[in-house]
This record gives structure tokens, sequence and C-alpha cells, in this order.
């Protein structure tokens, strides 16, 4: 297995979407507005942050992140996915963390520790860039999703006997060193039309209120025929010194 940045296998973004973004990530999240506004400058500003892992002619897996200006405060963190990726493409400060965008692992090949791979990619990517603040993520919860109606503040306190995280993810980035810095409420957003997210998840909403769906971390808030989708995160810290 090996590790290829996406400009030196541009053949490579013909398959990614199909092979690995559309099996690990709900169709709705492919909506929202900082993803449209910048995505494919990824490839182009952060040549050296987009990656894949490898075998053969196989795509395995895949790690997205943009370097951004952070102090290393808790006051300068940015309020989430959408407030991170807008700060790394239009900031004038000086760059001195990367930010995961995401990661995405081959449904065939999940439960290889691949996703721990593909953390480490950000880890050394910061380091030789000298991105001396380290790594920040905005993780995504994966057992979130059993849980939409409590708040992040609160889940993001619950741990196993054994004193490890409740959720998988994010021990995940604990066990590969990772430190939980804080909950990310209001980490991306993504508004459309109630006949959009009809489509995307296989329900319908006849009216105004307040919808548990398939999937989401937090509520769908329909209003007027729009549908307001407001995903929680947390932010974990690598540190690369």
């Amino acid at each position: 297995m090996n590790v290829v940045r996406y400009a030196d296998r541009p053949d490579l973004l013909e398959r990614r979407y199909e092979e690995l973004t559309r099996p690990a990530f709900p169709e709705y999240m492919n909506h929202n507005e900082p993803g449209d506004l910048y995505w494919d400058r990824l490839y182009t500003d952060f040549p050296d942050f987009q990656v894949a892992l490898v075998e053969g002619n196989d795509l395995l897996a895949e790690a997205h992140a943009l370097s951004l200006p952070w102090d290393g405060t808790l006051e300068d963190l940015p309020t989430g996915w959408d407030d991170g990726f807008v700060r790394g493409m239009t900031s004038d400060r000086p760059h001195t963390a990367l930010m995961a965008i995401a990661i995405s692992v081959a449904p065939g090949r999940q439960g290889q520790q691949l996703s721990s791979r593909m953390i480490q990619t950000f880890t050394d990517n910061a380091r030789a860039a000298g991105l001396t603040s380290g790594v920040i993520a905005p993780v995504r919860p994966t057992w979130k999703e059993r849980y939409p109606l409590i708040p992040i503040e609160r889940y993001i306190e619950w741990r196993r006997d054994d004193g490890s995280h409740f959720d998988p993810w994010i021990r995940v980035h604990e066990v590969v060193g990772g430190e939980i810095l804080a909950p990310a409420p209001e980490s991306m957003a993504i508004r459309a039309q109630a006949s959009e997210w009809e489509r995307w998840t296989g329900m319908v909403f006849p009216a105004d209120g307040e919808y548990i769906f398939p999937g989401g971390l937090a509520t769908l808030t329909v209003r007027a025929g729009i549908g307001t989708h407001i995903e929680p995160n947390v932010w974990v810290l690598h540190r690369v010194d």
C-alpha cells in the first residue's frame, strides 16, 4: 500500500467520488455552501494535502485537508467545518495549522485500521509543511446519529468504563494521539428545499417542524419549504511536535 498525492495521480480523481465519498457520507453532506464554493480548489491550492491510499490499482482510502491560520487557542478555533474551510481559503493571516476536511475508506477495506493511517498522513504532511500549530480535525462522531437529540456538549463527555471514548471515531483519534479540544455545535450547515431533503433521506416532510432523519447527527428544521440541518462536530487536536 502506498500513499500518493492526487496531484500525481489525476486518474484517481475520476474514481474517488463513486468508490470512496458516496459510500462514506450521506448525500446531503455534499451540498453545503463552502464545499460547493471551494472543493475543487483543494486540488489546485493545497495539492500536498489531498492524498489517496492505493494498492496496485485499488483505491483504498483518501484524506483531504487544507492549511489555515490558528494561533493554538480555543478562542481562535474556527466554529466548525464550514468556518475552518472558509478561513483556509480566504484568510490573509499566516497559515500555521492543518485542518482535516475528510477521511474516506472503501467499504470493503473498513476495519483494517486504514483510517488511522490516513490520520497519520495529516500529521506527516503538517510537519513537512512546517505547520507547527498541529492538525485540527472537526470530527464527525460515528454514533451521534443514534442520539440526535443529545447536545454535542453532553455527548462529548460520554466514556466507556475503561475510560476510552464512547464514540468509535473519536476513540480512534484518541488512540493515535488526538486530544479533544471543544465541541463544535454548529460545524456544518446544509440548507435546501424540503423536496431535496426528501430525495436525500427517503422521507416526506409534509409540514413545518423538527425531524429526526436517517444518519443525521442532529435534527432537520423545516420552515416554509426550506430544510436546515446544522451538524455538530468535535474539535480534536493532533500535535506535530
